[in-house]
């Protein structure tokens, strides 16, 4: 059971759920249970939170599973961020410069005139 995942619904606010899976490339539908607003309210449309839902795949925008949120903490099967490597521009040399563009200020005349 994947905990607290965060629901994202084309044209509505995010919704929190727990999923029972993670969705493959196959599913048609997000089948969930323990739905809430993300202020912990049971949204309008549901009669009781606890029930199972079932959104389909054309109406979710994205899924934003927090890493914690995988039942166990930590231990996930979702592939870690990778380290991203930040440099300076001091660190990649000098830089190229920008050769000089030339107005054509006959272009530039015909844009005021329009």
């Amino acid at each position: 059971m994947i905990r607290n995942a965060c629901i994202h619904l084309n044209g509505e606010q995010p919704l929190l759920a727990d999923l029972f899976e993670l969705p493959s490339t196959a599913d048609v539908a997000l089948r969930c249970t323990n739905l809430r607003t993300m202020n912990g309210k049971r949204p309008i449309f549901a009669d009781d939170s606890a029930s199972v839902f079932f959104f389909p795949m054309i109406h979710v925008r994205f899924l934003e599973i927090p890493p914690a949120a995988m039942a166990g903490g930590g231990d996930t099967d979702l592939p870690r961020p990778m380290p991203v490597a930040m440099s300076s521009q001091l660190e990649a040399g000098p830089a190229e410069e920008e050769p000089d563009l030339e107005i054509d200020e006959d272009f530039l005349r015909r844009v005021r005139e329009a």
